[in-house]
């Protein structure tokens, strides 16, 4: 045999290798009450509708049996299809049974609207956050067209009112949206200023085009204030077509920040991670939440409501006075040594939650935080599931 002939052999094994799935789901992957049909409904998602299926809900193409082509472009599944388990074997399958075509007899009958294909993730949950947030530059709002005044010279305005912006062009078109330049997203093992978050103000419409044109604000999400900055409105149709799934690279990052600048949150909330596109990171791929045992979350409560507190509640510059329990010769609450990041270090990482990623950046992405057994803090470690 020529080595040509050797050569096309091995090139089309590696090729059949990487259509087919790395791996399978099993029985013991299925939930204990996972049902032998499902029919769709409306209101369901690909994670919900997995979640009936499996334990883990990010193995939904294991089930499928789905390449990386199909995983990319999805078959679509609408309300009415019938989703069926066959368990026939050790590695079990779904499989899409479509419903029957009922034949009507001539009268006067309603159409149904064009059916939707069943989404990811609701998109009530994120589809405000597809165009915004944005992560950018340093400098990157500077050149975006500016308010520069209000009616009456007031400090702040909202939905309904008018605002006098320069910068603005018709090429871009008549529909902008508000940022505002926030905090940097910052890398907390290299310290390393990953980009700024343009916090999302809301959106304008212009009554009238010019070297200074005049705005109406449609809709706010705060006050909006003089100097902010707009970026024209997208247009592209969001997708949610996307196929929830573990990365297949190995990624470690964090959480760095949280929608809303809160210092924790929970499920159906929005996080900002450290990684993004260039480590790998695709949307729909799922990551595990773990505590970071090193970052202690008293440390983040800095502001005036609770006070800077150390490890233990105390960062020692209040005396502690010792009141001796008389009627006892021993102490009800023994001495003890205070914690300390070397404490904390050893303790042992358990999961805590999960988190879907659905907006990337170069070198951050935004996530969707699916499951959290306990508060997400910022530090936070993200992991492969």
């Amino acid at each position: 045999m020529g080595s040509s002939m050797v050569n096309a052999i091995i090139s089309l094994i590696l090729l059949l290798a990487s259509l087919a799935p790395a791996v399978a789901a099993t029985t013991a992957d299925l939930q204990q009450n996972a049902p032998d049909t499902y029919t769709v409904t409306r209101g369901d998602t690909l994670w919900s509708i997995s979640g009936r299926f499996l334990k883990q809900p990010w193995r939904w193409p294991e089930l499928w049996r789905m390449n990386q082509d199909q995983i990319k472009n999805p078959h679509l599944i609408y309300p009415g299809d019938v989703i069926v388990l066959d368990r026939s074997a050790q590695e079990v399958q779904l499989r899409l049974q479509k419903l029957g075509t009922v034949k009507l007899s001539p009268k006067v009958r309603v159409e149904p609207l064009a059916a939707r294909a069943v989404p990811s993730i609701s998109p009530a949950a994120i589809e405000p956050f597809l165009s915004k947030p944005l992560v950018v530059g340093q400098t990157e709002l500077d050149s975006a067209p500016r308010i520069i005044a209000t009616p009456d010279n007031r400090v702040a305005i909202g939905a309904g009112e008018i605002a006098y912006v320069e910068g603005l062009t018709k090429e871009k078109g008549a529909a902008w949206q508000i940022f505002r330049r926030g905090d940097p997203l910052i890398d907390p093992e290299t310290r390393e200023t990953l980009g700024y978050e343009a916090v999302y103000l809301g959106e304008a419409r212009v009554r009238k085009f010019g070297e200074v044109s005049t705005i109406e604000i449609a809709r706010s999400t705060q006050e909006i204030y003089r100097d902010d900055r707009l970026l024209p409105a997208s247009k592209e149709l969001p997708t949610f077509a996307y196929v929830p799934r573990a990365p297949q690279k190995s990624v470690r990052g964090h959480v760095v920040s949280t929608y809303g600048s809160l210092l924790e949150t929970g499920p159906k909330s929005i996080v900002a991670l450290s990684k993004g596109s260039k480590d790998g990171l695709e949307v729909g791929h799922v990551l595990a939440i773990y505590p970071n045992q090193r970052a202690a979350r008293y440390t983040l409560r800095t502001s005036p409501l609770y006070g800077r507190s150390g490890l233990t509640g105390d960062d020692g510059s209040r005396p502690y006075y010792n009141e001796e329990l008389t009627p006892r010769d021993a102490s009800l609450y023994p001495e003890q040594r205070p914690v300390n990041e070397s404490d904390l270090a050893r303790l042992p990482s358990e999961r805590t939650g999960l988190v879907m990623v659905f907006r990337t950046f170069d070198r951050t992405s935004y996530g969707l935080i699916m499951e959290a057994s306990r508060q997400v803090s910022i530090n936070d470690v993200i992991t492969n599931p």
